[in-house]
């Protein structure tokens, strides 16, 4: 099967992901009054599924701008940890591999660790097809959505509930991984405690609470000094 295809067949499950979501993401975008080119435009800087539905709750709470900074931050730092394990695989040189490297996601992640280059094929040229296909189909679902959300009045209640089955699949993954309750229960908690002591920045300190706990945690054990 010649490369493109093999690209194209293997992207194909993100592909039903990304519109979807990407069209749930520029609806939701839209309603915050922005034209529409916005939301296709965030996803083509920012191509971060979750950060970007973050995002619309945040500005719609009219969050500053650090806290949007801190938050995206923090939710994509997990990023760091797929860039070190791809290291190997990235071999390209100047402006494919620093694409390569900005558009890389967890589902991007999971193919590119996953899936293999036809043989005798271009290994980089396969995986910056695959990054490039995937960072289209996000672009391409977030300016459907922008476009239906300028175009055609509906009742979009309810329709933000994406970004928390999002957070709930990756809480799941991230038990699967983990298999221990404790940061959950400590991240429940900090939550908690912030909506009744911080309400106005309860992102942040639930952050800066359960970041404490868990260094807490892993000085007592001896993990760090």
């Amino acid at each position: 099967m010649p490369q493109t295809q093999q690209v194209i067949k293997a992207t194909l499950p993100v592909m039903f992901g990304y519109i979807p979501l990407g069209i749930a993401f520029g609806i939701l975008f839209q309603n915050l009054g922005y034209a529409w080119y916005f939301a296709p435009l965030m996803g083509i800087i920012v191509f971060a599924g979750a950060a970007q539905f973050m995002a619309v709750g945040l500005l719609a709470a009219n969050a500053g701008l650090f806290e949007i900074f801190a938050a995206t931050l923090i939710l994509n730092s997990r990023h760091m940890f797929f860039g070190l394990s791809v290291l190997n695989r990235y071999t390209a040189k100047g402006w494919r591999k620093l694409y390569m490297i900005y558009t890389l996601t967890d589902e991007t992640y999971s193919l590119v660790t996953s899936t293999q280059p036809p043989e005798g094929s271009d290994s980089n040229r396969y995986y910056l097809m695959i990054s490039a296909l995937n960072h289209s189909y996000w672009v391409i679902g977030c300016a459907i959505g922008a476009l239906l959300g300028s175009r055609i009045t509906f009742d979009s209640t309810g329709m933000d509930f994406a970004l928390t089955a999002l957070f709930t699949v990756l809480m799941i993954e991230q038990w699967k991984q983990v298999k221990e309750s404790f940061p959950f229960v400590v991240a429940l908690i900090a939550g908690l405690m912030s909506i009744m002591l911080w309400p106005q920045h309860m992102l942040i300190a639930a952050i800066g609470l359960s970041l404490l706990v868990l260094i807490f945690q892993a000085r007592v054990k001896g993990e760090i000094g």
